[in-house]
């Protein structure tokens, strides 16, 4: 897939302002598009749309096709006649710098609990016909999703499914009949939140694409194990006999870790992925591209080669390289999904330690891969990193969600590679030797004057805030995904400066 020369802003919309606890699909998000409009910038990357799982990460959801019903804006339910003036009003305890997620979770879930029992109530409700066309459109996902989340919710009390009674965890007929006539309420509440998670997101998607925004998600490669899909497709995964995952997900050590990543999640087995043609994977591509425009899949490399380990391993050291489905994955969503070879509209996140056979498998694909300016200045001139040595089938960032900012990054390195930077850069000794200098916007110029087809930046680097305004840590299981900024950080000049670089560099959609 070859796009065309764009810019845009990495913000995931759990970071926007608002006033109830965590940015959601309401009003801020109308006025980030119309923002974005202003700045001249024409993508909107978002981090994973499903729910939060451990540590609230958008990365362990409990589902691969549902949303995230956290993000539900709550005026929109009062406007349907479902919540009252009084259920939504600021809460104090909502904190408007970052996202407590307890405090947000139960002031939420208890309203869209009062909305869902005011729309069941009456059942001459004008949104009867749209609730159930959804429920009967989206049913091969959604079922499983809202009986998983009703019996996570109340019979397993939060235990993971594999400790649930055997029948329900081996999904006997019976067992499943039975819980979804005992649990009919829930599963209809975890209905209705769904329901309006995708409702809402299709006006907002539909609304940034009227504005020349186009819409890049994400895809995890993995699923948590603790999720309705393992629960559902327990033979397309690499289990134990009593559904725990035998081996888990992560990586190696790398720059972001000694010990490596151990992510925790169950592997696939492969060959009966191969031996349905793919098509849980045909689904969740599906799903994803009726979302987004365009689809950053995660961990990459993970498709030629991945790392094992243990499931009873503490750190990540003690893996092995295992070999993925390679190109026959992407050659079949291709013809499942009815796509031209070579036109998928993804992009390759081909981080980390990559192999001569993960590029040639992403070129042979078609795809556009990344590159990180942090990660450019090693000293070396033949660092893939560094602009000059870029592709034009790319796309660069400044930093991504896993990075420090780039003014805490830059607070980070040693005089020698402070150097370095400044002098690739053309920054002049006397603006580091004044304190002039503004080595954020020195990385989006550089790249968005770049080859790359594709030029995303983080909002935090555009605001020029400091390590304490991370997305996320990686490796450190608590702290992470709760930034927020707030309206008045934003300034006039911020737009103004973002179109005139996409105006010079070309970048005008």
């Amino acid at each position: 897939m070859t796009f065309p020369r764009r810019s845009g802003i990495l913000l995931h919309p759990t970071s926007l302002p608002g006033p109830h606890g965590s940015g959601d699909l309401g009003a801020a998000a109308y006025h980030f598009v119309d923002w974005l409009n202003v700045a001249r910038q024409s993508l909107w990357q978002v981090l994973p749309l499903g729910g939060i799982g451990p540590g609230n990460s958008p990365y362990m959801s409990p589902s691969a096709f549902a949303g995230n019903e956290l993000l539900i804006d709550l005026v929109q339910l009062r406007d349907a006649g479902w919540l009252t003036d009084d259920d939504i009003a600021p809460v104090p305890v909502l904190q408007r710098a970052q996202v407590d997620y307890p405090a947000v979770q139960a002031f939420r879930m208890e309203r869209l609990r009062c909305a869902a029992a005011c729309f069941f109530n009456r059942r001459d409700d004008s949104g009867r016909g749209s609730f159930s066309a959804f429920c009967r459109r989206e049913q091969d996902w959604l079922d499983d999703y809202a009986l998983f989340m009703a019996l996570s919710g109340t019979d397993a009390h939060g235990a993971p499914w594999q400790d649930w009674p055997a029948p329900l965890a081996q999904r006997e007929k019976k067992a499943l009949h039975a819980a979804a006539v005992q649990q009919a309420d829930e599963i209809d509440f975890w209905k209705f939140c769904q329901w309006q998670f995708f409702t809402q997101w299709a006006a907002l998607k539909s609304y940034a694409n009227t504005r020349g925004v186009a819409i890049i998600g994400d895809v995890p490669i993995f699923v948590a194990a603790h999720s309705a899909d393992v629960w559902a497709h327990q033979g397309l995964f690499d289990l134990d006999l009593d559904g725990y995952p035998r081996v888990v997900a992560g990586v190696p050590p790398d720059y972001f870790s000694t010990t490596g990543q151990r992510w925790g999640n169950p592997l696939y087995l492969w060959p009966a992925h191969e031996a349905q043609d793919y098509r849980w994977w045909a689904a969740r591509m599906r799903q994803t591209l009726s979302t987004c425009d365009i689809v950053r899949i995660d961990h990459f490399r993970g498709f030629d080669s991945y790392w094992e380990i243990p499931g009873d391993a503490e750190t990540a050291i003690d893996g092995c390289w295992r070999s993925g489905p390679g190109i026959a994955l992407f050659m079949a969503l291709d013809r499942i999904l009815g796509v031209a070879p070579g036109k998928l509209p993804v992009i390759a996140e081909d981080l980390g330690d990559i192999t001569p056979a993960v590029t040639e498998m992403r070129k042979a694909i078609g795809l556009p891969g990344m590159r990180i300016l942090q990660f450019a200045f090693d000293g070396t001139p033949d660092n893939h990193y560094l602009p000059h040595n870029f592709e034009a089938n790319t796309v660069v960032y400044t930093g991504t969600h896993d990075n420090d900012t780039t003014c805490g990054w830059w607070e980070t390195l040693g005089a020698h590679q402070r150097d370095d930077v400044r002098r690739y850069l053309g920054i002049s000794s006397q603006e580091i030797q004044w304190e002039l200098m503004e080595i954020h916007w020195d990385l989006i110029r550089a790249a968005s004057a770049s080859v790359a087809a594709q030029s995303i930046v983080p909002m935090q680097d555009v605001l020029g805030l400091d390590s304490s305004q991370r997305m996320n840590r990686p490796g450190d299981g608590e702290g992470a995904w709760s930034w927020r900024f707030v309206w008045e950080q934003v300034r006039p000049w911020h737009a103004e400066r973002l179109a005139e670089l996409t105006r010079l560099y070309g970048r005008c959609a």
